[in-house]
């Protein structure tokens, strides 16, 4: 080798041009890392957001499929009492009545409604929280908020949602500190 030409010559490439192939292939490695995290993280909310959003749903169908029980005044209406957090509250005691076939009155099925709700809320969503309410301002600055506005004429919202994190790890709270919501359901008039 002569001085001055090549200072290391591998197979036809210089020392140098390996070292920045290598550099160029760990970028490309990190940068699919990266998004394969990113992708995870999206999948886990969608799972969250799909679950949250079957609950809401199947919540809103034991509403409707029990009509006496949401004619009562709001104060007398067992399903208005749910604000249920599956991690600052004990798992749910069963009711004294387990409504699996015909033998339940209305108000016996409104709170074995509450205590399946509650039950799949802590096996799905398991740092979950529910809340069935009436609420005029659902929307508050494009965040939805779990205080509700109450009053007779508002609509009946269900609210379900689970402590999030955000990408960088910090938790997903609104202005409050309170985490937010994932799905509003407004259940319509009943």
């Amino acid at each position: 080798m002569r001085s001055g030409t090549k200072l290391w010559s591998v197979g036809g490439f210089t020392l140098l041009e390996v070292l920045i192939a290598v550099f160029v292939l760990a970028v490309g490695i990190v940068g699919g890392v990266s998004m394969q995290l990113a992708a995870m993280r999206a999948r886990h909310q969608s799972a969250l957001l799909a679950q949250a959003s079957l609950l809401a749903t199947s919540m809103a169908e034991r509403l409707r499929a029990n009509p006496s029980q949401m004619q009562l005044p709001d104060g007398a209406n067992p399903y208005l009492t749910l604000d249920y957090d599956v991690l600052d509250q004990p798992p749910p005691a069963p009711p004294a009545v387990l409504c699996y076939a015909d033998a339940c009155n209305a108000a016996q099925l409104a709170w074995f409604d509450l205590y399946e709700i509650k039950t799949a809320l802590r096996t799905h969503l398991p740092s979950g929280r529910v809340v069935i309410c009436r609420d005029a301002g659902l929307w508050s600055g494009g965040t939805l908020l779990w205080p509700c506005s109450g009053g007779a004429g508002a609509p009946l919202v269900i609210k379900v949602g689970w402590r999030g994190k955000r990408a960088d790890g910090t938790p997903q709270v609104d202005r409050t500190g309170q985490y937010v919501p994932g799905v509003a359901l407004p259940v319509g008039a009943l």
